[in-house]
């Protein structure tokens, strides 16, 4: 193979060959990051307007973008403006960065952190008229509050440190922070979590957010059962025959005491109904013996 290679004196972008040769980046999230680096400092092109500029469709590059956000060449941050609109910023670097890594640089150019919120008037709203924005990846509302959300994204740093295939941005972070604040309140420990989501992981991870939420979502634990009631504590029968009884409503005697007080004959049952009545269960209960002991 023989190759002719004229270094350019002016107008040239240095790219680090494990872009080119990146196993995991398809052609076009290859091309929506040299463009981006290829521009000069200063100019200000959001990744959906490059994407437009370098004729990659609308599936094509919301694919690249997941791509470049799972290898951790982009990042982006919401924030809110003094008149209440959101904004997305971006971060474009030439290699992998982690999300505390984009953050600082983020910081530094700016002199602010990238998650500072402003004082706004309310949450962002649809428009009310006129044509629908596509769908970028870059208008994406912010992902639902948990109770736990905040111990999901830390659970979620720590099973997926160490592990490059599930590299994740800030923004990754917060939007699965949610699934995991759930498997912690359904009683998931951290050692479950990171077995169930780091066992069997593919060679290559084309979107490790994408693989993470698959997880999270199809192996989701079963939610912890109500806890029983306890149990009645034990008392004295009140009939006084020293037995001790579990009341499972509000009775205060055992069944024999119960039955005794049923049939007990009154001083003045003159005609005898009622000893009748009980020699009659009695009997009953007699002829029922043989096949039911414990009546």
């Amino acid at each position: 193979m023989l190759k002719h290679v004229s270094a350019p004196a002016h107008s040239f972008t240095q790219v680090p060959n494990e872009i080119i040769r990146h196993p995991r980046l398809s052609p076009e999230a290859k091309t929506l990051l040299l463009w981006q680096l290829s521009l000069p400092t200063g100019v200000d092109v959001s990744l959906s307007e490059t994407a437009k500029r370098a004729g990659i469709k609308k599936t094509a590059f919301t694919r690249a973008k997941r791509e470049l956000m799972a290898e951790g060449y982009v990042h982006e941050w919401r924030r809110q403006g003094f008149a209440g609109r959101w904004a997305t910023r971006q971060l474009v670097s030439n290699t992998p960065l982690a999300a505390e890594q984009a953050a600082e640089e983020a910081a530094a150019a700016s002199g602010r952190p990238p998650a500072a919120p402003e004082p706004a008037v309310g949450e962002p709203t649809p428009r009310a008229v006129g044509r629908p924005q596509e769908n970028t990846g870059e208008n994406t509302p912010p992902p639902p509050h948990h109770p736990l959300a905040e111990r999901g994204a830390q659970a979620l740093a720590l099973v997926t440190r160490g592990e490059r295939r599930l590299r994740l941005s800030s923004r990754d972070v917060r939007a699965l922070a949610p699934l995991v604040a759930e498997w912690l309140q359904r009683g998931a420990s951290l050692r479950e979590i990171r077995d169930e989501l780091t066992s069997g992981l593919p060679d290559q991870v084309r979107s490790a957010r994408g693989l993470l939420r698959n997880r999270l979502l199809r192996k989701m634990p079963d939610p912890a059962p109500e806890p029983t009631p306890a149990p009645s504590p034990l008392r004295a029968c009140a009939g006084g025959c020293g037995r001790m009884i579990r009341p499972t409503a509000h009775e205060t005697q055992c069944r024999d005491c119960r039955y005794e007080l049923a049939t007990a004959v009154p001083h003045d049952d003159a005609s005898g109904a009622v000893a009748a009545t009980r020699r009659g269960v009695a009997a009953i209960r007699e002829a029922l013996t043989p096949f039911a002991p414990g009546l």
